[in-house]
């Protein structure tokens, strides 16, 4: 139901639809709901209160998981955050494929997860979609841009403004556009093994 449709048939680019009717019902409904309900409670409530709405709309939600209310979630049932996780202030979760973050993951503000693109080469500009995963313990800080397809693994960082368009390694820091690994971060496990040999 969130498939985008085939744009030979649609047209969008004529201005057709990319998506079924049910599918552009369901978002119309969920952003009158977050508009009216899930924006207005401040935390520490809110955060509670807006889990419960996004359980309610199809969202996978981990204890203590938290979304500010000034994030924007394309689609909740394609939305799972494992405890801990957060989507901060202002960002954007495009999820037209399934977006996970997983216990720990933080996406700072006005960051951007994009599960879409298009088939540049269909004269139809087919949209496409691809999932994001978010593994434990990463940080995908302020203003930066993770694409279709990309796997942040355990503990990685997307610096302010990177724009991360492969799979991220463990435990490594990247920055700029596109992104180049600039650090490696130290894991839990080898911060016990170099205080056991210090």
């Amino acid at each position: 139901m969130s498939e985008p449709l085939d744009a030979a048939k649609s047209r969008p680019v004529s201005g057709g639809p990319s998506f079924s009717f049910v599918n552009r019902a369901e978002r119309a409904l969920w952003r009158a709901v977050w508009f009216l309900l899930g924006r207005a409670v401040p935390p520490p409530f809110g955060h509670h209160w807006r889990r419960f709405l996004l359980r309610a709309f199809g969202a996978r939600m981990g204890t203590g998981s938290v979304v500010y209310a000034s994030a924007t979630i394309w689609l909740p049932r394609n939305l799972s955050m494992a405890e801990r996780a957060t989507l901060g202030p202002g960002a954007e979760c495009y999820n037209i494929a399934p977006v996970t973050l997983g216990p720990g993951a933080i996406v700072s503000q006005r960051a951007f997860l994009c599960t879409g693109s298009h088939d540049y080469e269909d004269p139809h500009f087919q949209l496409t979609a691809r999932p994001i995963v978010l593994d434990a313990n990463c940080w995908i800080a302020a203003e930066a841009f993770v694409g279709p397809g990309v796997e942040v693994c355990e503990g990685a960082v997307l610096a302010a403004r990177g724009c991360a368009v492969s799979n991220l390694p463990a435990w490594t820091v990247w920055g700029g556009n596109p992104a180049r690994q600039i650090a490696e971060r130290t894991s839990p496990d080898q911060s016990s093994i170099n205080r056991a040999t210090d």
